[in-house]
């Protein structure tokens, strides 16, 4: 193999991860991957607090549009090292569980209710293809009024933590299901649930250690030689390609991907890139609030088979709540009891959706009273929390156009970005995209293969029925 140089990766992450296992793979010897945590994992790290319940940061599920990627699961943790699952998920409202996809199963809803979606449906102004249309007018012209204001924009507010007006609605593909009115219709008629949508209806999920496994497991085979961990990078001098630690020591490079988030990236890059400073500055996220909460005593039978479920109404602040036991009973300590249980809650926070951090953990336990998870205070065994502050990169209105400023700036620079918050397109930032946007780059920087991932998402996310 043509030798291309020294190779600098910055965040373990699953991209990070993902390009350094695609070097190791390939016998390129000439790299280094380095992360400013203690331990590799990214945003897909775990953690177990003092009373042994295990807890991911957000409900992570693992499934796959690539058989890459498939192949790299199988080699972490074995044949053994996997539990399979069928997806139920469901949402709360009115009251009462709804399957999820919402819209395809409305039958559940009070009459009312049901009849406002149904005329929302009916009435749905005609659907004009437009690539720059706003996420609200997505849902008027696919699922009409009702839905909208039923769960829609209230739903999406909690999620994304900015109103449905502000975002674009280019990055949906198969994240939203669209509504067909006549299955709706058959589905009332026929009392007949329609919950197999999705490429996540299926999923997998560790054995022991949660989502962290994967990666901990990944990072040790890229070993020592090639991974460094508590390395913080300050600066990034791409005219001399030299990027510098916390510490001082300067670390050259031929080639760099960085995972880092970009607004975050703009703050190292020495000299400064202008364009790359204003535009990365006013590209959207919102902070991710992940609670966990251990429980002993009985679990309600309501959440007997459920994996997740959505919260859209205001009685509560987290808008999906994880039945995290149900993933695996590794989960919570003593599993062999079958005494313990555990709840993971996501709330979001943005300029736009205010959170009081401070009252977060009393508001989650009142939420999960509200909604009838838990039925007593005493059950509560555990309190976990974690704040991402960078949790979803918001596919906002101006996102493309923003990107589009930043990305030929980069590469003039000689800078890959990769990532969740490293290309900042939530439509391919789940983990096998990300891990599959690490080993792309490689193959681009080597061999001179487009990348398809970053580039092409609609593509990426088409593959996930290949099988």
């Amino acid at each position: 193999m043509n030798n291309k140089g020294r190779l600098l990766i910055i965040g373990a992450g699953p991209t990070g991860i993902g390009a350094a296992y695609r070097l190791k793979k390939l016998g390129y010897e000439d790299f280094l991957l380095v992360e400013a945590a203690p331990k590799a994992g990214g945003l897909a790290r775990s953690f177990v607090d003092d009373k042994g319940f295990t807890w991911d940061i957000g409900g992570h599920v693992q499934f796959s549009h690539y058989d890459y990627f498939d192949a790299a699961m199988k080699e972490a943790l074995g044949e053994e090292g996997w539990l399979y699952h069928e997806r139920e998920s469901w949402v709360w409202i009115a009251d009462r569980f709804v399957p999820y996809p919402f819209q395809n199963n409305i039958r559940y809803l009070p009459r009312e209710m049901a009849a406002k979606a149904i005329r929302g449906l009916i009435n749905r102004p005609p659907f004009k293809a437009d690539p720059n249309k706003d996420f609200g007018t997505w849902i008027d012209q696919m699922m009409g009024e009702g839905l909208k204001e039923i769960f829609m924009a209230p739903y999406n507010y909690k999620v994304w933590a900015y109103p449905v007006d502000m975002m674009g609605s280019g990055w949906l593909g198969e994240r939203v299901a669209t509504v067909d009115l006549s299955r709706v219709t058959e589905n009332i008629l026929m009392e007949r649930d329609d919950l197999s949508w999705g490429p996540n209806n299926t999923f997998q999920f560790p054995r022991h250690g949660g989502t962290g496994a994967i990666w901990a497991a990944l990072a040790e085979q890229i070993g020592d030689k090639h991974l460094r961990c508590n390395t913080h990078i300050v600066s990034l001098d791409w005219q001399n390609k030299v990027a510098i630690t916390a510490e001082g020591e300067k670390l050259e490079y031929d080639h760099v991907l960085t995972t880092m988030p970009l607004d975050t990236l703009s703050k190292t890059l020495t000299p400064e890139l202008p364009v790359v400073t204003e535009a990365s500055h006013q590209l959207l996220r919102s902070h991710s609030h992940i609670l966990g909460i251990g429980l002993t005593g009985e679990m309600p039978s309501k959440l007997a088979k459920k994996c997740w479920m959505y919260f859209p109404e205001d009685n509560c602040p987290f808008y999906r709540v994880t039945v995290f036991s149900h993933y695996s009973p590794n989960n919570v300590p003593e599993p062999e009891t079958g005494k313990y249980w555990s709840l993971m809650t996501e709330t979001s926070e943005s300029t736009h959706k205010p959170v009081n951090r401070e009252q977060l953990m009393e508001e989650t336990i009142q939420g999960l009273l509200n909604t009838g998870l838990i039925h007593d205070r005493s059950q509560i065994v555990s309190q976990w929390s974690y704040v991402a502050e960078h949790g979803y990169p918001t596919p906002s209105l101006q996102r493309n156009a923003l990107l589009s400023k930043i990305e030929p700036e980069l590469k003039k620079a000689g800078v890959g970005s990769r990532g969740r918050f490293g290309a900042w397109k939530y439509e391919v930032s789940n983990q096998d995209h990300s891990f599959m946007q690490g080993v792309e780059w490689v193959n681009s920087t080597l061999f001179d293969v487009p990348e398809l991932t970053v580039r092409f998402p609609d593509t990426a996310n088409a593959m996930w029925g290949r099988k």
